[in-house]
């Protein structure tokens, strides 16, 4: 045998060896990141956290992506935790839920977030910076909602969804029982940047608020001897729409920027209080009525399902309530309060919190009154 030839096969065995041992390098490094992503269920020191590998139901990963964004604060998170819950069971859609929160309540949802019951949701918490508001918001002790930051979460979509073109927004104190994909479905016609559910409907009656008379048109959410609001046209008999639920197109969202309209109408009713002074609702409620007066599409009424938080008492029969697609507690009677209707309903959504931090309110005092 030739020097030469021994020197190809020195040089074959060389090349033969390091390959195997780059082989084994990487298998090593796959077998780590998967091992990071499993135990800490979180990629990368990143404002956002994002569980990419959760276990999917029967999920087709071809799908389409919906985002599914809700807010959760501190003293309301078992609510959050339950509509995500009754979300994902109820659809084999391709889900992710944009969870926004404060920094101090991001721990405690990801403690959560990591029971069995819940491992299979995808997810990303987003912390809302509070320091967006500022000079928007008019502290008022008589709207608890303008001291919570994350009411607002909902005006602010494309900077929270950045890289989605439509999205669902819905409030924590809901719970889905249909499809989740017929909601995100919701035609929008053209121009028209988000689809509401209006409070003339069908299927939720016209509410008597106490002290703001009927709560369901322009008029109960707008200060009309104002001249700002009369110069802008709008008939005050108009029905308002419900901003606890919607479909936004953020493609249209930002084109027509959305948000820095919001914000423009924050700031004068700051300035010059445009907002109903007998106002029962949700103060996030009358900008997005200017903005989208007019310009809005509707979403199937029985996707929200809205007033079970009005009173203690039960408004809907038992099968309307069955039937009923999403169901909405908006008002002061909360299903994780003291006094709600249809507890039974929402309860078998609820997972118990594993830190022990959150009780069911009705329940903490019975025990307590046992003992």
């Amino acid at each position: 045998m030739s020097f030469r030839k021994v020197n190809i096969i020195i040089l074959v065995l060389a090349v033969a060896l390091f390959l195997l041992v780059l082989h084994h390098n990487f298998l090593g490094l796959s077998s780590l990141l998967r091992s990071e992503v499993t135990d800490s269920g979180i990629v990368g020191p990143q404002p956002i956290d994002f569980v990419p590998n959760a276990l999917r139901h029967a999920v087709d990963g071809r799908q389409e992506e919906i985002p599914v964004v809700i807010a959760a604060s501190e003293d309301r998170l078992g609510g959050a935790i339950a509509a995500i819950n009754s979300i994902q069971h109820n659809t084999r859609s391709n889900v992710i839920f944009y969870i926004v929160t404060l920094n101090n309540t991001a721990d405690h949802l990801r403690s959560w977030l990591n029971s069995d019951s819940l491992k299979s949701i995808r997810y990303k918490i987003v912390n809302f910076d509070p320091k967006l508001l500022e000079g928007k918001v008019k502290e008022d002790p008589d709207q608890g909602e303008s001291m919570k930051p994350l009411t607002f979460a909902r005006f602010y979509l494309p900077i929270l969804v950045p890289s989605a073109k439509k999205a669902i927004y819905m409030d924590d104190d809901v719970i889905v029982q249909g499809d989740i994909l017929a909601l995100y479905n919701t035609p929008l016609k053209p121009g028209h940047a988000a689809a509401f559910s209006e409070d003339c409907d069908s299927a939720s009656t016209k509410v008597v608020i106490r002290g703001a008379g009927n709560q369901y048109n322009y008029i109960g959410y707008l200060d009309y001897k104002k001249e700002r609001i009369r110069k802008l046209s709008m008939k005050a008999s108009t029905c308002s729409f419900n901003p606890g639920v919607f479909v936004a197109n953020l493609t249209e969202w930002k084109r027509q920027n959305i948000t820095n309209q919001l914000e423009k109408w924050m700031k004068l009713n700051v300035e010059e209080g445009l907002y109903s002074r007998t106002l029962a609702g949700s103060i996030t409620t009358p900008p997005l009525l200017i903005v989208f007066y007019q310009q809005h599409s509707t979403i199937d009424p029985m996707w929200n399902v809205r007033h079970l938080g009005s009173s203690a008492g039960k408004r809907y029969s038992p099968q309307f309530v069955k039937a009923a697609k999403l169901l909405h507690w908006n008002g002061h009677f909360k299903p994780w309060g003291r006094t709600a209707s249809y507890t039974d309903v929402w309860e078998k959504w609820y997972i118990p919190d594993p830190t022990g931090k959150f009780n069911l309110i009705r329940r903490y005092t019975e025990i307590s009154n046992i003992k």
